[in-house]
């Protein structure tokens, strides 16, 4: 008996379940009466972007200039009112970064910069040297303040991480009142998640004491979760608890930093929002340390398709992304929300059906509404077109095949000619195992239903005339047509062109024929535009298909019958 096998009998547990046993549950906030679940965003946070900071600093290879200043420029024209350019006390580049953008970068005086820097004298001194001459900058102190870092990286009880916290606070503001003024303040207990809630409590309000902040002058308490540690749900409910005991709380901005180690950074923020906070720090696309910041564009994008406005301007995500690569020499993944390549593509028959009738009624809808199956949001609101919306493989239906023909040939296919061309592009994808662009199935429609290069017929050209005084309203149809490359002229008689035509045809062939149904619609605008002609031929075997393309619309219509007379001969 093998070790699995005996593990089985036994009852014994193997692997993950017993490791699982070195971890701890996250203890639940005891708020009975929470309100949170309740509410709904309704308008935007204060944004930050901390991409120049917390994203750069996550980065293999961190940003020169010239990709700082690319960033930054993009920043500014997507509508942050807050940036953190960086850590200038850290290191020479950021300090000098710092520099450029009071000096050269062509701040708006709407706009703060910020600026990080650890509850240290000396870099505190060196930070606000980098901001001499900036307008209303934001200086972001901040101190680990968790039980854990307590205990094992510092080894201070709470009453000497407090004084940590209080003495930068002093010493921020006396800097501040000697500059002349006109700084904004920014605390943060780091690792706020691992933080007990009452010391937390404790101490942001020895801040608070210090700073004094006032109605025109509001301090900022970032609340981070600096490690995502807990379902979304308890950083919200931590979130209502601070804002509920917070002292001078109608005088503080509460923000949110998280982090995404469990995958919710996003719903963690949208709780917080709703539990109470003000304000939102993340990075564009969600790059940072470990599995990231939380990713601003995701959630600004998400407020928009609920009737938000974002008041962040992401219209032309093609350039946002472009900068985001290009700036952080990282790809987006191709299903990112509303930014990746394939996000806006179906490949599901039944997905690419529904889409496909959603885009047509939209166009005839009589409201501004969005509602188009599948897709939460209008690509082209973020500038995106619908090119890409369906794309072919193997898993495609008859709908999508529909779209991709009409939206980029002008075929509106009927629908049983949707479903018989489906099996041929099927046939393909299954065969090559890849998916088909656009314009290779335009080019098997036309092969199969148009040019016919195999095809036995070719229709040349026709006439009509009077079948004489005693059939009256019946017409002959002279047509000349080829034979495997001979000439032929044929005759038949007939209601009109098309049944006459039929009748010509079936003597010809000895075969019995009869249009099941027809349509044609015009290709082009004007009046040289070309028409196409669709003919459901109804024959011994059943019903096939034959299209025609001209510029006269009865000769469309006849060489789609001869379309569809060379595949009943092709498949006897």
């Amino acid at each position: 008996m093998d070790a699995k096998t005996h593990s089985q009998k036994s009852g014994q547990k193997s692997g993950m379940p017993d490791a699982a046993l070195k971890y701890r549950a996250y203890p639940p906030i005891n708020i009975p009466d929470r309100t949170w679940p309740s509410k709904t965003i309704t308008k935007a946070p204060i944004w930050c972007s901390v991409d120049l900071r917390d994203g750069n600093q996550s980065l293999v290879n961190p940003m020169g200039h010239d990709r700082k200043a690319r960033m930054f420029r993009m920043l500014l024209d997507m509508g942050f009112k807050e940036i953190e350019i960086g850590f200038p006390s850290a290191s020479q580049t950021d300090f000098d970064f710092a520099r450029w953008c009071v000096e050269e970068g062509g701040v708006p005086e709407d706009v703060s910069m910020q600026v990080l820097v650890q509850c240290r004298p000396e870099l505190i001194t060196r930070t606000f040297e980098s901001l001499e001459g900036a307008h209303k900058p934001i200086i972001h102190f901040y101190n680990s303040t968790s039980e854990l870092q307590r205990r094992v990286v510092f080894a201070k009880d709470v009453a000497g991480i407090k004084q940590i916290a209080v003495d930068a606070a002093k010493m921020i503001t006396d800097m501040a009142a000697k500059a002349g003024g006109g700084f904004r303040f920014q605390y943060s207990p780091e690792s706020f998640t691992g933080t007990e809630l009452e010391v937390a409590l404790e101490i942001c309000n020895a801040v608070t004491e210090v700073i004094r902040p006032t109605a025109e002058d509001k301090l900022i308490l970032n609340l981070p979760s600096t490690v995502e540690m807990a379902t979304p749900n308890v950083y919200a409910d931590q979130i209502e608890w601070m804002c509920r005991n917070l002292d001078n709380r109608e005088n503080i901005i509460i923000s949110l930093h998280p982090h995404n180690d469990r995958g919710t950074g996003i719903a963690a923020t949208e709780l917080g929002l709703m539990a109470g906070a003000d304000r939102v720090e993340g990075t564009l696309f969600g790059n940072g340390e470990r599995t990231g910041n939380v990713d601003v564009v995701t959630l600004a994008l998400n407020m928009y398709t609920q009737g938000v406005d974002p008041e962040l301007d992401c219209s032309d995500i093609e350039r946002i992304k472009a900068v985001y690569e290009y700036s952080n020499q990282m790809v987006i993944p191709e299903r990112h929300p509303y930014v990746g390549e394939l996000v806006y593509t179906a490949f599901s028959g039944s997905h690419q059906d529904a889409i496909n009738k959603g885009m047509k009624a939209i166009k005839v809808a009589n409201h501004p509404v969005w509602e188009v199956p599948y897709l939460p949001i209008d690509p082209r609101d973020v500038g995106r077109s619908y090119e890409a919306i369906i794309r072919i493989n193997s898993q495609s239906g008859k709908g999508g095949i529909a779209y991709i023909l009409a939206e980029d040939y002008g075929l509106n296919l009927p629908r049983n000619l949707q479903v018989e061309f489906r099996e041929e592009i099927q046939r393909i994808t299954d065969e090559e195992g890849v998916e088909l662009p656009a314009k290779r199935i335009y080019e098997s429609f036309i092969e199969r239903y148009v040019e016919q290069p195999g095809g036995r017929l070719k229709f040349v050209d026709h006439h009509t005339y009077p079948a004489g005084t005693d059939h009256k309203g019946i017409r002959v149809v002279a047509a000349e047509i080829t034979d495997g490359g001979e000439t032929r002229r044929i005759e038949g008689k007939g209601t009109g062109p098309i049944d006459g035509f039929i009748n010509a045809l079936s003597t010809y062939l000895g075969i019995e024929l009869s249009v099941a149904d027809y349509s044609e619609h015009s290709l082009q605008h004007g009046s040289n535009a070309s028409a196409i002609a669709y003919v459901e031929m109804e024959h011994p075997n059943g019903k096939l298909f034959g299209a025609g393309i001209n510029k006269n619309i009865v000769a469309a219509s006849l060489e789609a019958i001869v379309s569809a007379a060379n595949r009943v001969i092709e498949g006897r």
